[in-house]
């Protein structure tokens, strides 16, 4: 299977750390030119340096994605930094505190859609007013595997995940006949920041977060990476409007 992304144009969010920067480095260092975006603007332009004195070519993006403006200004950067833009993980995501949905405020739920669900469709748009002027590229939304079961505490994270399933589902028919391929990843608990500081502030243990996991452990972020680039890779041409599950056999 050729995984390489050589001559290739990707963009990942949320790639100062975790899953993103995992990513980001799979994409490097499989040929592609990495635009890495952030609201972490010391975490990616250090990313960003340690690639290119790698030898890879990367280019820091400081974004919010709950902005529009500075969504389509990071495309804009995109394109006039590499000329196109040919696989995009729209990977950029907060967690929410455990709290019952009647307990839960309304500037959270504003805040958590904005990044998790807004955000994503904010990135889809302008990534693919781009592929579609090309006619062709490959999108990979991070959902979650609590974006196909319910997850008691944390309904408005998990109402944004499956949003993020619907909106991939709805642009996935709109345009693969148009080139581009649209697909989700919906990882279970995978070792990142975001996990190690919800340890850390007791919103979950971590028997319970690998209890129902048959591989009794956590995920890994190059694990995710893997997938992400298989999906946005000629492997996998016939796999349009997919959310792939990578957590360890905790939903099977």
């Amino acid at each position: 299977m050729n995984l390489s992304f050589a001559n290739k144009v990707a963009l990942v969010t949320g790639a100062g750390l975790g899953m993103g920067l995992a990513t980001a480095k799979a994409f490097a260092e499989a040929g592609a030119a990495v635009v890495l975006a952030d609201v972490n603007e010391e975490a990616i332009r250090a990313a960003t340096a340690e690639l290119v004195s790698a030898g890879h070519q990367a280019l820091a993006v400081p974004c919010n994605v709950a902005d529009e403006a500075e969504v389509a200004a990071m495309i804009e950067q995109t394109v006039a930094a590499y000329g196109r833009l040919d696989a995009a993980f729209n990977n950029a995501g907060v967690m929410t505190p455990a709290a019952e949905t009647a307990d839960v405020s309304g500037g959270e739920y504003e805040r958590v859609t904005s990044i998790n669900l807004r955000g994503v469709w904010n990135c889809m748009k302008y990534e693919l007013l781009q592929m579609r002027q090309q006619g062709s590229g490959a999108i990979v939304n991070n959902s979650s595997m609590g974006g196909l079961m319910g997850t008691p505490l944390r309904a408005i994270y998990g109402a944004t995940k499956f949003g993020v399933i619907g909106l991939t589902r709805s642009a996935a028919r709109e345009y693969a006949a148009q080139g581009i391929r649209i697909n989700a990843i919906c990882p279970g608990s995978i070792e990142t920041p975001m996990v190690a500081d919800m340890l850390a502030k007791d919103w979950i243990a971590l028997e319970d977060m690998v209890e129902g996991n048959a591989l009794k452990r956590l995920g890994r972020p190059e694990e995710i990476a893997s997938a992400v680039l298989w999906l946005c890779s000629p492997g996998a041409s016939f796999v349009v409007g997919h959310a792939l599950v990578v957590d360890g056999g905790a939903i099977a």
